[in-house]
């Protein structure tokens, strides 16, 4: 390959997180490099430029000669689900069925306690529903009624329309949705509904964004339907105006590639797409889409990933090579109707206030969280409450002087002061007593939240690669696994960037979901099968429909786009489907029937037992599924030429002490970057990039392989109490 054409940078990946946001930049030859600067929540176009130039510094480049050269980029974030976290969304104007206008207000009973720890939902007082995002001042009945059969019972009566589209103009909607009932079975209604309220906005001179659930979420299910469509109005439409500013400096700066957004099913859209509360929730999705690429290439199968930020920890499990997907899954406290990637959070990370519970006088980790602001240890940050980070910089784990490779400069007198008043003189302990007893307690609450993530699916971490990431992920790897018996841990390089290494990983792809209700017996006759058959065509066919629209919104042809069909099953009478990609692409006949059902009936198998089929019961699909995909430039791991065992003298950077076990140790100091393949380091031992701290204490070796990926083990086993 010509050097020059090697050294073109061709995809970028932004993980713009709460507390920082991170940069991924890969060349055609496959190297990368990874940028890290404090997220800006006024700006975040300005965090992900000077998180670009922290990245491009390192190969001694501009944002101004990269950005023209680049192929496509792909942005994930949190400020759409933090917008609904903090009611900071459109005023919405909503229009059901008459005699419905309290359904999104009282939500489901779930809502009342989602979100609450195990021990909180116990106690009745805490049930709570939040603030709806429409309140009942701005909901409208209109009189129509469809049956469960999808038949006109009550034909729409238009003048209700018209009259419910004045009032919320007039109640300051800045946003119209409609959600009638059944309209998944049969959506005349709400779409005549939808065009009424074009046409009464037009004669009053208004343009606002008219949201019809039919058009972008026909699935089963009122409240999920209709929080999801609400979501796509309150919290989406204001999203698109960030990417906007995100796009429009990119812009500024020469780029002629078209912004992509990490979508909730592990694909990437277009900012543009219509369905844009499918990005919801995109950070720690794109750590679940690296681990799997990175899985493929190595060939494992079984990967527990964990992904440490300033704010959470957030882990999802890769069995067989495949992530499961949720189709109701619920975020801020709200039951929704999108594929998700099943993931589980816990508000507790870096960044996590530590306090004293004034009841029972021990130390409680977040779920608040000093965010971007790092901790007291950071003179500017206005915080007086002590995080999880000052106990880092007072323990030594942390260089004070190269955090965000020096751009930050941190204060360890001043976490010392904050933690002697808070936590250690209340408990009678020592400053550095107390500091590690918050990260033993921080670790075990993490070892104990991943094995009983990894238990409750019915398996065992023997049976597991643990992948760490995240800016913290490398500080705590070791005590978080330690003891848990994983096959291997895995700690990338690149780990503090790795959400943005899976941001640029993930295929251009769109996805659409449709329920259906199609029911055939073990030994339904072939007439039954074949109709079966046809129905879920039909389906895949509108399914595809929509899908290829939005792809030609972004310039692509129906041609280039590779589709994927899927559907949801389950045996007659049970409450849970399962998502199967289909074996076949087209379905007209009985054998198409018989060979999905084979899918499935395998797929059951291997997700509960075969001992748990029961075919007698017959079969029901849920749902239809159409998944469309570009083919993208993806990262090629590096290989790079061993280096022996031991690590080059110019690695090592000198030392420094570090408290755990009631006692300083002298830690050897090593720069990562400067680490070969090969090279084994032993701790007592620090291993420092500019964008995150690897911790290898006392009883602990890693290994650094030719992908730079660190491999950590125990060098002495020792029981857990």
């Amino acid at each position: 390959m010509d050097p020059q054409t090697a050294s073109q940078v061709q995809v970028m990946g932004i993980d713009a997180g709460g507390t920082m946001t991170d940069t991924f930049f890969v060349r055609a030859d496959g190297r990368f490099v990874v940028g890290k600067a404090q997220s800006n929540p006024q700006d975040e176009s300005l965090a992900i430029f000077n998180s670009s130039q922290d990245a491009l510094a390192h190969w001694e480049r501009t944002v101004d000669d990269v950005y023209p050269e680049m192929v496509t980029c792909v942005y994930s974030g949190t400020a759409m689900l933090n917008r609904v976290v903090q009611r900071k969304g459109l005023d919405v104007g909503l229009i059901c069925n008459k005699g419905f206008e309290h359904i999104h207000s009282m939500g489901r009973a779930i809502q009342s306690y989602l979100g609450y720890a195990l021990e909180e939902r116990i106690h009745l007082n805490t049930h709570r529903y939040d603030e709806p995002l429409v309140p009942l001042t701005r909901t409208r009945g209109v009189t129509e009624r469809t049956d469960v059969q999808g038949q006109i019972v009550i034909a729409l009566r238009e003048a209700d329309v018209r009259q419910a589209t004045r009032e919320l103009v007039e109640a300051g909607a800045q946003a119209i949705v409609i959600c009638l009932l059944q309209s998944h079975k049969n959506g005349t209604s709400e779409q005549r509904a939808r065009d009424v309220v074009k046409e009464e906005l037009e004669k009053l001179g208004q343009a606002l964004p008219v949201f019809a659930s039919v058009d972008y979420y026909p699935a089963r299910k009122e409240s999920h339907r209709m929080n999801t469509t609400i979501l796509e109005a309150y919290a989406a439409e204001p999203s698109r105006q960030t990417l906007q500013k995100v796009s429009d400096r990119f812009k500024k700066h020469g780029a002629k590639f078209d912004l992509r957004v990490m979508a909730t099913h592990g694909g990437t859209i277009s900012w543009k797409a219509s369905e844009l509360a499918r990005t919801i929730v995109s950070g720690p999705i794109g750590g679940v889409i690296g681990s799997k690429l990175l899985g493929e290439t190595l060939g494992y199968d079984n990967i527990a990933c964990s992904d440490i930020g300033g704010t959470s920890f957030d882990m999802a499990l890769i069995t067989k090579g495949s992530f499961a997907i949720a189709a109701d899954p619920d975020m801020a406290r709200l039951v929704l109707s999108l594929p998700l990637v099943t993931m589980d959070s816990v508000g507790a990370g870096a960044g996590s206030f530590v306090r004293i519970d004034p009841y029972s006088g021990s130390i409680k980790l977040g779920p608040d969280s000093a965010g971007y602001r790092v901790g007291t240890c950071w003179p500017d940050s206005g915080l007086d409450t002590v995080s999880v980070s000052d106990c880092h910089v007072v323990l030594g784990y942390l260089n004070p002087d190269n955090f965000l490779g020096g751009a930050i400069k941190l204060d360890v007198e001043r976490a010392r002061q904050h933690i002697k008043v808070q936590i250690a003189d209340p408990l009678g302990l020592s400053v550095e007593d107390a500091a590690a007893g918050v990260i033993e307690l921080l670790d075990l609450q993490l070892r104990e939240y991943l094995r009983a993530n990894v238990a409750a699916k019915g398996y065992s971490p023997t049976d597991f690669i643990c992948f760490s990431y995240g800016g913290a992920g490398p500080v705590h790897t070791y005590g978080y696994t330690e003891g848990l018996g994983f096959k291997d841990v895995i700690v990338p390089a690149w780990a503090a960037g790795f959400s943005a290494f899976g941001c640029a990983c993930a295929d251009f792809e769109y996805r659409y979901d449709k329920s259906v209700d199609l029911a055939v017996p073990q030994n339904g006759s072939p007439e039954d099968k074949r109709n079966a058959a046809r129905a879920i065509q039909q389906g895949w066919s509108e399914l595809a429909a929509k899908v290829i629209e939005e792809f030609k919104i972004n310039g692509f042809e129906a041609k280039d786009v590779i589709l994927r069909p899927g559907f949801r099953m389950q045996y007659m009478g049970q409450l849970n489907d399962l998502e199967i990609i289909s074996p076949i692409h087209q379905a007209a006949s009985e054998g198409d029937w018989d060979t999905m059902v084979e899918t499935f009936e395998d797929t059951y198998s291997r997700v509960y037992a075969s001992a748990a089929r029961s075919p007698e019961l017959g079969f029901s699909v849920t749902g239809v599924i159409m998944r469309g995909t570009v083919a993208t430039q993806k990262p090629v791991l590096p290989e790079d030429p061993e280096g022996g065992k031991e690590p080059p003298a110019s690695a090592k950077l000198g030392t420094r002490k570090f408290y755990r076990h009631k006692q300083w140790v002298d830690a050897t100091l090593w720069k990562m970057e400067a680490l070969k393949p090969g090279n084994e380091v032993f701790g007592p031992a620090i291993i420092e990039s500019d964008a995150t701290t690897f911790v290898v204490p006392t009883g602990f070796a890693t290994t650094l392989d030719k992908h730079r990926l660190f491999h950590l083990r125990e060098t002495q086993k020792k029981s857990l109490q």
